[in-house]
């Protein structure tokens, strides 16, 4: 009688339960998510789409990069078990610790894509020649992947942030499939904007943080090898 009560499931380890714990886990890092962008979401969704708004609205995601770098880090530590589960704790955790080395990478790289994206929307005005214009594009797409990787590399590790950025470009070519997957994301999140609004984009974000988490395992695991001591 004690083996066979002692051999059964603990409370909290069946299918079920660790579907419910998954459903809980992101809606409550997706609440914290939104509460951390809502100062920038309010005033993106009054922006007209217009090239001559890409600067107001780099600006506007300036909040957007830590609370991805937050959602990562909360859903990386995350704990299935239905009696301890802490997402809100881990969350602000993640966003305290990380939203200084965050914004040394996220601020250039959101300037350096407004700089992009004025001149690719403006091309006559600008006097760029077409070649250059495809140069400038493949620059954006390859500084957007590097900072990708780079945002998930200081959610979880301890670098400088010029180490980071650093790391963040090798690993576009270390980890080609990581870097497909992350267009692949890009592209989805381009759509779903552009289809619908930033505000679906937004209540997306804790699926996305997971997908983003999900997709850089094997960017982590080699960080975890060959970067840290």
């Amino acid at each position: 009688m004690t083996e066979s009560v002692g051999s059964r499931r603990q409370f909290g380890e069946g299918p079920l339960s660790r579907a419910v714990a998954w459903i809980y886990l992101l809606l409550i890092v997706e609440l914290l998510f939104l509460l951390a962008i809502l100062p920038g979401l309010i005033p993106m969704m009054l922006l007209l789409r217009d090239p001559s708004n890409i600067p107001l609205v780099a600006l506007c995601l300036v909040p957007a990069g830590p609370a991805v770098s937050a959602a990562v880090y909360a859903l990386h530590h995350r704990k299935l078990d239905l009696t301890d589960l802490k997402p809100g704790p881990m969350f602000w955790r993640g966003y305290r610790a990380n939203a200084v080395g965050v914004l040394q990478i996220w601020l250039p790289l959101l300037a350096f894509l407004a700089i992009v994206g004025i001149v690719l929307t403006n091309l006559d005005a600008a006097g760029v020649p077409t070649w250059w214009a495809g140069l400038l594009g493949v620059l954006g797409g390859v500084a957007l992947l590097a900072g990708v990787n780079a945002l998930v590399i200081t959610s979880l590790f301890s670098f400088r942030a010029r180490d980071i950025a650093k790391l963040g470009l090798y690993f576009v070519l270390r980890t080609k499939g990581v870097a497909l997957g992350n267009l692949c994301l890009l592209i989805v999140a381009a759509a779903v904007t552009a289809l619908f609004s930033e505000v679906i984009l937004a209540l997306l974000g804790s699926v996305l943080a997971l997908a983003l988490l999900r997709n850089a395992r094997p960017m982590i695991a080699v960080v975890q090898k060959e970067f840290v001591a």
